[in-house]
């Protein structure tokens, strides 16, 4: 029983693209994948982007960046470490901004009470 090959338009596809800001091949197999219908195919995108999710799960994060913030009157200091899975994007200024914005927005939070997982309580982890 060979699956009948359904029709997709151009605009399906850029409709769907839109939608789910998925490639264009990926569109139309979504869409060839579900007889065309729009929902089913947003549903199938967003399992295929879950198995990829699930993929990079076991991924170690081994390279990232070090950012510090000390605030002017050098009462609140802050050094923060951001990991990221390749050296190609611990090195781009965007992450090494983010990183930089993560230490601020740390020392600018005075209920932060926590520093790594350990700290955190038993009744918060719940």
């Amino acid at each position: 029983a060979e699956k009948k090959a359904v029709a997709v338009s151009a605009g399906q596809v850029k409709e769907l693209r839109e939608r789910s800001g998925a490639g264009i091949l990926d569109s139309k197999k979504a869409l060839a994948e579900c007889d065309g219908d729009m929902d089913k195919a947003m549903e199938w995108l967003k399992k295929k982007g879950m198995a990829k999710a699930d993929k990079k799960a076991g991924n170690l994060s081994v390279e990232g960046a070090i950012a510090s913030y000390i605030h002017f009157n050098n009462k609140i200091g802050v050094l923060v470490e951001v990991n990221s899975e390749t050296d190609f994007v611990a090195i781009n200024a965007i992450f090494k901004e983010f990183a930089s914005d993560v230490a601020m927005q740390i020392a600018a939070n005075p209920s932060v009470v926590c520093v790594t997982t350990d700290e955190v309580p038993a009744d918060v982890k719940e």
